[in-house]
């Protein structure tokens, strides 16, 4: 499937102005969630307004480095309980039923500093479809606590199928990128980054639309 469908699908889900729609884009680490989302928006808003969509990622609900020191996840960063689920169906709920006049502010995460950031992303009162993606939104309760009910706050769901391999080749290009050498980064795309991918595809929550996209 191309792109320029994929624009043209979530068109068709954005409502009328006063309504809301929250699409989540889930796959495994490397699929190109971001950029899909991304452009999603970006495109919506060239052809529907400046405030028919919003980007609200998941990972801006990552745990803080100190905080999975605490817990002993600094190894498992990426995996479900390494983030703030809680807080993210907080954010979801909230998006449901904002006040007209309320501003939400989103959250995102910093690969420079390898840690959550405030306030990065807003969804405007005006806004009516929210695009929100990440590893574990099609996962349903084998994720762990709260993703089924992460689950049942998104009006659907599409599933991003990228194969392995490219995924593995960008995975470790971003460890690269993120200051690890070669071998380090082989060890945590293999040790954390592939188990985390393993799981979001074996468990895909019931209604979700697997997407597959036309090469580069």
């Amino acid at each position: 499937m191309d792109r320029e469908q994929l624009v043209a699908d979530a068109a068709a889900l954005t409502p009328a102005p006063g309504g809301r729609f929250l699409l989540g884009i889930a796959g495994a680490p490397g699929a190109g969630k971001s950029t899909l989302a991304v452009r999603l928006v970006s495109e919506l808003r060239e052809h529907l307004g400046p405030d028919a969509a919003a980007y609200v990622p998941m990972d801006g609900f990552h745990l803080s480095n100190a905080q999975l020191d605490r817990l002993g996840l600094a190894s498992r960063k990426g995996s479900a309980p390494s983030f703030d689920v809680w807080g993210y169906l907080a954010l979801l709920r909230r998006l449901r039923t904002a006040a007209p006049a309320e501003p939400v502010y989103v959250p995102d995460y910093d690969r420079t500093l390898h840690e959550p950031v405030a306030a990065r992303h807003l969804v405007t009162p005006e806004t009516r479809l929210v695009v929100t993606e990440g590893n574990y939104l099609a996962a349903g309760a084998a994720g762990g606590p709260g993703w089924a009910e992460v689950r049942a706050q998104l009006d659907a769901v599409w599933f991003l199928a990228t194969p392995d391999a490219v995924r593995d080749g960008r995975l470790l290009a971003r460890q690269r990128a993120g200051g690890l050498d070669p071998a380090a980064a082989r060890a945590w795309v293999d040790g954390n980054d592939h188990p985390n991918g393993e799981l979001v595809k074996a468990h895909l929550a019931a209604g979700v639309r697997i997407v597959t996209l036309d090469a580069d």
